[in-house]
Parts: C-alpha cells; sequence; structure tokens
C-alpha cells in the first residue's frame, strides 16, 4: 500500500502531462452530474478538480465553484478551460476554506489519492450541515473484450470497471452510508485521441522512457489490429460512471 507521501507525490505526476489530460480525458455524462450535486447546492468545492472536467459541468449549470488541486500545472490548465473560477492550492486532507462554508464538495476521479479518514474530516470540517459529499469516477468497462486488452497493454492501475468491483468508497466519519448510481455511456476517440488517453495517466507519467514507448507501441498494435478497433476512424470506448452521494448531518 502506498504512503501518503507516495500518494501525493504520484498525483502530482499529473502536473506534467496537463495539457494532454486536459485534451483526452473523458468529461463526466450530464446525468451523473445531475444526480451528483443537487439544484439547490450552489456554492460547491471541487477537489483535486486537475485541468477542470468536472468544475465545467458544475459551472455550467450556474453554480459558483472553487477549484481545489494540489498540482499549478493543472489549476493553470483549469484557468484556461474555465475561465473566472477560484482556484486554491490544497488537497482533500487540507482545504483553504473556512469551517460550514459550502453546501457541497465533489471530488472527480479523485478519492483514491486521500486518507480517506482525514479527507472525510476535512470535508466535514467545510460543509454545512446537511450539505454533501460527491464522489464520481469514469471507468472503461472491461467487460468489453478490446477494453480488456486495452488495460492490458496500457499497463492500466486501478482504472477499469469489471463485474461486481462497484463496492462503496472508504469513507468515514462524519458521514455514514451513501446514496449510489451507475451510469454506462460511451466516448468517441481517434487512434490518435486514443493514445493521448494512455499518456494522460499517472502511471504512465512516471514510466521511463523506453517502457513509455514500448506501452505506446503496444496500445497502437491494439488498435491496429483488434477486430473490433481496426480501421475505424471512430472508435467508442465504452465507460461506466459510478458515483455515490453521502450526507453531511
Amino acid at each position: 500500500m502506498q504512503s501518503r507521501e507516495e500518494k501525493l507525490e504520484h498525483a502530482r505526476s499529473f502536473g506534467g502531462v496537463a495539457d494532454v489530460y486536459e485534451a483526452s480525458r473523458p468529461d463526466y455524462p450530464a446525468d451523473a452530474v445531475t444526480w451528483l450535486v443537487r439544484d439547490d447546492q450552489r456554492h460547491v468545492v471541487d477537489v483535486g478538480a486537475g485541468t477542470g472536467k468536472l468544475t465545467r459541468a458544475l459551472v455550467a449549470d450556474g453554480r459558483e465553484v472553487v477549484a481545489v488541486d494540489p498540482s499549478p500545472e493543472m489549476l493553470s490548465v483549469l484557468r484556461s478551460s474555465v475561465p473566472g473560477v477560484e482556484t486554491l492550492i490544497g488537497t482533500g486532507e487540507r482545504m483553504p476554506l473556512p469551517d460550514e462554508s459550502v453546501d457541497a464538495v465533489t471530488f472527480a476521479q479523485a478519492w483514491h489519492w486521500v486518507e480517506p479518514p482525514a479527507a472525510s474530516a476535512e470535508v466535514g470540517r467545510v460543509l454545512k450541515p446537511g450539505g454533501t459529499l460527491g464522489l464520481i469516477w469514469n471507468f472503461r468497462d472491461e467487460r468489453v473484450d478490446w477494453v480488456r486488452e486495452l488495460g492490458v497493454a496500457m499497463h492500466a492501475d486501478g482504472d477499469q470497471y469489471t463485474e461486481g468491483m462497484d463496492e462503496n468508497p472508504r469513507v468515514f466519519a462524519p458521514f455514514g452510508e451513501p446514496e449510489r448510481a451507475k451510469f454506462e455511456w460511451s466516448q468517441p476517440f481517434t487512434r490518435e485521441g486514443l493514445l493521448d488517453l494512455v499518456r494522460s495517466r499517472s502511471y504512465f507519467a512516471v514510466m521511463g522512457p523506453e517502457q513509455q514507448s514500448e506501452t505506446i507501441a503496444a496500445v497502437g498494435q491494439l488498435i491496429d489490429t483488434h477486430p473490433q478497433t481496426v480501421g475505424l476512424e471512430t472508435i467508442e470506448l465504452p465507460y461506466v460512471t459510478l458515483a455515490f452521494r453521502y450526507v453531511r448531518p
């Protein structure tokens, strides 16, 4: 198991791939975002906001959003892609925000980077009573044959959906059991877009140059030869989005 410092260092590796992350990572389905944060929750903190994939959807619905992330490089891209959003350097365990100041706190593709007991307590501190913690992940759907082979080729590290893996995340006091929802959809990619998706992974960013080249070559060969992808200009990559919503007492 990774230590807290190892997790933080791994998370910071996203800074080196911020632009490709923004270009290649999928957004979140609109119905999932609508479910995650209630209409009456207007003040939201998006933690681990990265380049703003979830942030932009929250802002589009008219909410006042503060984006928190440990990577200045990621937040720099966010400010370009979602102009006008307040950005703060911080983590799930330490947010530069007052007590009981926001209606909802979201973590999109980010709760697995935190220490859950400390982050749960910190979210409880900044949330107003009755506010919600929303966790959401996009997973490649490895119930599909070529997607499963893609995961092997790209050395996937816990970012894929398989049958029976949708258990509740580790969340602690002051939160109890969550409400949960699942959304199945697909994202279109070009061949180069899929390669950029691989380049955007944190585990790819920390590989050596030789292993990176071998990984990209393996993924390219899969795309060019698998019966479900060969010859396609647009490749539909199936996703499963899992969302969890917790209420602060």
